[in-house]
């Protein structure tokens, strides 16, 4: 692989992924297991985004988010899998420089996305177990839409403000130990270290990683003591119930997420860290419609509503 690095100093115009050239045997095992993966994410989301939209019963500002979120794992890993299929079956295959630069944007827009939107819906269980009886008119339509859309507003300034004010500059390096132009695996081919880029991307993680995570810690803390002021068993439990899906997604998406960038980083890309990076942007994007279909009993009632209307 040493062999594949361009030792000059020159501009870099294109980029090698490694992937898994160097296990060929696994390659085609990991092509067939993303066909499989990507085909459940689209039926799954876009079954779900179908069934929202069809059934009256689900047009609430918790659906409704719902299926901003499958639309976005639709694009999430969309934005991905194509071309790791591409590339799949090839040894070492190359990326140009401005294709590299516009899918890790993207990667980072919709990841970024993701975050915010999680935080979003952790914000609308609480208010529909804490105030009750106002929740139809705090989060009203106008309200919904409105928080929908600067989520992904926001994702999209912050995911392209740093790559536009401080271009980052290439020593030469151009091979990346990844299946993709992903930010952590390119991030290590980056020389010009300055503290500008330091202080700016401290602050984007922050603004995406834990201070979402903390305002869903905070919101769920706050849900928690809500329930437990509920004096009938039966409504505690199904306040519980509203909940899980979401928490278990929020689970194990910041979960991996948080371990990835969070976690010290070296110079060094590790082969551990694709598998991770392919699990957050790849297979949690398949999870989220099967968590919230077999864990929700109105998406489960809307989807034999469907069937029996079909069926007859």
């Amino acid at each position: 692989m040493e062999s594949l690095t361009i030792v000059n100093t020159t501009e870099v115009t294109e980029f090698i992924l490694v992937g898994l050239s160097n296990h060929p045997k696994a390659q085609i095992a990991f092509f067939c297991a993303l066909v499989v993966i990507y085909s459940v994410t689209l039926v799954g989301n876009s079954v779900i985004i179908l069934v929202v939209r069809i059934d009256e019963q689900l047009h609430t500002p918790m659906y409704f988010f719902l299926s901003n979120l499958s639309f976005l794992d639709i694009c999430y890993s969309t934005s991905s899998v194509p071309p790791l299929l591409f590339n799949g079956l090839r040894d070492f295959p190359t990326i140009s420089y401005n294709s590299c630069y516009a899918q890790m944007t993207i990667s980072l827009f919709l990841g970024m996305t993701e975050c915010l939107l999680l935080a979003v819906m952790a914000y609308d269980r609480l208010v529909a177990i804490s105030n009750p009886l106002r929740y139809t008119v705090i989060m009203n339509n106008r309200v919904c839409l409105q928080m929908a859309i600067s989520t992904w507003v926001s994702a999209f300034f912050l995911s392209v403000t740093p790559i536009i004010a401080i271009p980052a500059r290439y020593c030469g390096h151009n091979v990346i130990n990844h299946f993709t132009c992903e930010f952590q695996a390119l991030l290590k081919l980056v020389c010009s270290d300055t503290l500008m880029d330091l202080i700016l991307g401290l602050v984007i993680s922050v603004c995406t990683l834990p201070l979402p995570f903390s305002f869903i810690l905070i919101s769920y803390i706050r849900i928690v003591i809500a329930v437990l002021k509920i004096r009938s068993t039966e409504a505690r439990l199904k306040a519980f119930s509203t909940c899980s899906s979401h928490l278990t997604v929020v689970t194990i998406f910041y979960g991996t997420a948080i371990y990835m960038y969070v976690k010290p980083q070296s110079k060094k890309s590790q082969d551990q860290d694709k598998i991770i990076s392919v699990f957050y942007g790849v297979v949690t994007p398949m999870l989220n419609p099967l968590i919230y279909t077999l864990r929700n009993k109105d998406v489960k009632s809307a989807l034999r509503k469907i069937t029996r209307r079909k069926e007859s």
